[in-house]
This record gives C-alpha cells, sequence and structure tokens, in this order.
C-alpha cells in the first residue's frame, strides 16, 4: 500500500506522506517510495514549484519509524540511515523551488526533510526540532550540515545540543521557518507565497537556485563564475523575449518555460 500521496495541479506538484497512524513517520519502504517519486519529479519538464506537507493535522513527520527501528538489525540501521540521507539530498537538489508545508510535529527526520527544501512554512501550532540526542543519536540525514549553513553554527549547536523543540513562533525568530500561519490559513498562505513564485520565468527559477546552492559552496570568485554560466542559459530563453515584450506592452507575460 501505497505511504507517499502524489498530486499534481497545473505546475505544482503536491507530496504528502501519508502515514497518518504512524504521524507520517518514515519507514524503509516509504524512503523508497519518496525516492522514486523525487526522481520522476527532478525530470518533469511541467513542473515549477513543489510542496512536501503530511496527512492529518498533527503532523508533517516525526522521523524514523521507531517501532520498524527496534526490529531492525545493525546493518538495517544502517541501510535506513544511507536511504533516507540519499532522497533527502535529492530533494535538496531537485531543481524546482522546494516547500515544506509544516501542518503539525516535525521532529528527527521529519525536521531534516523540511531543511532539505528550500522553504519551510509552519502552522503556529506546529511543533518542530532536531530531537535525536534525547535519544542517544544525533541528525543522520543531514541535520548537522543544513542547520548551520541555515541559522549559524552557535544556534544549530544550541537547538541539536539540547534537543529543544521549538514552537513555529520560535522557529520563526531563529530563521528556521520562512512564514508562519494558523492551521486553517495555512494552505492559503502557502498558496500564495507559491503564486508570488510561479509568476516568475520557470527557466530562470531554476537557474537562480542552481546559482545561489551552488555558489555557496564555493569561494566567490568562483560563484560569479557559476552565476554568470547560469545567467548565459536564460539569455536563448523564449521566455526572456516573452518577459520584454511583456514590459513594453504593458502586461504580464505568459511563460512556458522554453
Amino acid at each position: 500500500m501505497s505511504s507517499i500521496h502524489y498530486k499534481q495541479k497545473g505546475n505544482l506538484a503536491f507530496v504528502t506522506l501519508d502515514r497518518p497512524g504512524a504521524m507520517n513517520a518514515f519507514n524503509y519502504d516509504m524512503l523508497v517510495e519518496l525516492g522514486q517519486i523525487t526522481e520522476s519529479l527532478r525530470i518533469n519538464p511541467d513542473i515549477r514549484v513543489v510542496i512536501f506537507t503530511g496527512s492529518g493535522n498533527r503532523a508533517f513527520s516525526v522521523g524514523a519509524d521507531l517501532k520498524e527501528r527496534k526490529t531492525l538489525t545493525d546493518l538495517q540501521v544502517k541501510r535506513n540511515i544511507y536511504k533516507i540521507g540519499e532522497v533527502f539530498s535529492a530533494i535538496e537538489n531537485l531543481p524546482q523551488p522546494t516547500i515544506a508545508m509544516m501542518n503539525g510535529f516535525a521532529f528527527g527526520g521529519g525536521m531534516e526533510l523540511a531543511l532539505a527544501c528550500d522553504f519551510r512554512i509552519a502552522a503556529d501550532t506546529a511543533l518542530m526540532g532536531l530531537t535525536e540526542t534525547g535519544l542517544a543519536i544525533i541528525p543522520g540525514a543531514g541535520g548537522t550540515q543544513r542547520l548551520p549553513r541555515l541559522i549559524g553554527e552557535a544556534k544549530a549547536l544550541e537547538l541539536i545540543l539540547t534537543a529543544r523543540k521549538l514552537t513555529a513562533s520560535e522557529a520563526l525568530n531563529y530563521g528556521v521557518v520562512t512564514k508562519t500561519a494558523a492551521p486553517e490559513e495555512l494552505v492559503q498562505v502557502t498558496a500564495d507565497f507559491t503564486d508570488s513564485i510561479l509568476a516568475n520565468g520557470p527557466i530562470a527559477l531554476q537557474q537562480a537556485k542552481f546559482a545561489i546552492k551552488q555558489g555557496m559552496n564555493v569561494d566567490l570568485q568562483t560563484g560569479l563564475a557559476i552565476e554568470r554560466k547560469a545567467y548565459e542559459i536564460t539569455i536563448p530563453t523564449e521566455d526572456r523575449i516573452e518577459a520584454l515584450n511583456a514590459f513594453i506592452e504593458k502586461r504580464k507575460p505568459e511563460f512556458k518555460g522554453k
């Protein structure tokens, strides 16, 4: 039985973690399925933004399925850790902008999935955190690397070493989430934010994301070279000419991703 619900609506993809009885915890089969969906998204030219969320109203994801984990051998645990890291890296490297719509609890691997996304929009009732040290382990799907890059080393050390659970408001103050919203307004706030992205040239969106992501890992001069190459890709596109024509004609551009 599928544990991921996938839906495409126009140029939007919705990926919903669908194990509400387990608070959308990740077991191995779910990770495999999420990896397959992510690969299909990567090569889908019609998808311009991807939204990840959880089913139900309690949890985005509480991380690894600890009931499954208790039955696994050490080798199987290593297999799961490798798989979750591989899948979350694939999500981080999607060419499309990605949004985690955090509808509830996001702990451990659930928080790491959110950190692998470009943006995080949380219900103001949500709790979140990298709580692994409380279980005598550490974040193993990118948390120790992505969180300090997002909010700085000292704050990341504080949150990970204390296994602290943040409210949505606290997470906003720390810079962990992009926006918060009342639960009943979460979908609309996310839709409004998504629309502000979709209004722009899809090739430009992907190239801007590529330049930022790749540039963050190199020195400034190399990053500037990456930016120039990414810009050059946009020059021969139909969308660039459409934007110029729309500006002159005082209308909204109609981008085709070409």
